[in-house]
């Protein structure tokens, strides 16, 4: 119960961050699209190194192999992962801004794969009131930075043409994996620990891949560069606030 909670409260503070999309009415000026898209690529590689890539390499020092290790091989699968849809997406639709768009989402989501499995581990590791406020806190931390990544997906989409309800549902759904993966990780602690360096730091490779070929490139200039500034700042204060 207390891991369906959790986990359950990291997927509502998505759709919260998701919902901010129908703060803007109407189609707003470039100069704000690349604010946007400027703020997305700095909430996403703030999460990449705080959320993901230090965790991975914290896990990875319990482990047998060299610290860098699984987080070098984790990246470069990651990176390589999202290049891969990339060449195969243009297959599938021609429209630029729907593989953009998708690239965006896959990443987002992949990053929050292993951040639902923590918090799932966290509850399943709980033995007395002591560990079950941390797991809590945990789930805390984790739902309060997801507020910027649903807003990082809704808000570049709503400019993108995009509607509003749709680029709503589409941050909110990228959330969704994290009470699926947290509840089965619950169900199989014991083999999940050993994996977390690994899916951490594919999704950090993810992420990473998407901020350099899609969202930079479209957010260059001083508004643009703003945008990746306060997304980057907001980020890392909520990962190292919130621990």
């Amino acid at each position: 119960m207390w891991g369906a909670a959790g986990t359950g409260f990291t997927f509502a503070l998505t759709a919260l961050g998701a919902a901010t999309v129908f703060l803007f009415a109407g189609e707003l000026p470039r100069r704000w699209e690349q604010v946007m898209l400027g703020f997305a690529a700095g909430v996403m590689t703030a999460a990449s190194v705080w959320s993901l890539l230090l965790p991975a390499l914290a896990r990875a020092a319990e482990g047998a192999l060299p610290v860098w290790m699984p987080c070098a091989i984790g990246l470069t699968a990651g990176m390589v992962f999202l290049s891969g849809l990339d060449i195969l997406l243009p297959r599938l639709h021609r429209q630029e801004t729907w593989r953009r768009n998708t690239l965006l989402m896959a990443a987002i989501t992949l990053h929050n794969v292993p951040e639902g499995m923590a918090v799932g581990l966290a509850f399943a590791l709980a033995r007395d009131s002591a560990s079950l406020a941390a797991a809590s806190a945990l789930a805390l931390g984790i739902g309060i930075q997801n507020f910027p990544e649903g807003a990082a997906i809704s808000l570049p989409m709503g400019q993108q043409g995009v509607g509003r309800g749709r680029a709503f549902l589409y941050g909110a759904a990228s959330g969704v994996v994290e009470p699926i993966f947290g509840m089965a990780v619950l169900l199989c602690a014991a083999g999940a620990e050993g994996w977390m360096p690994w899916l951490l730091s594919f999704a950090a490779g993810a992420m990473l891949y998407v901020v350099v070929a899609e969202l930079v490139p479209q957010a260059k200039g001083l508004a643009g560069t703003a945008g990746f500034g306060v997304g980057f700042l907001i980020m890392m204060v909520l990962d190292v606030a919130l621990g």
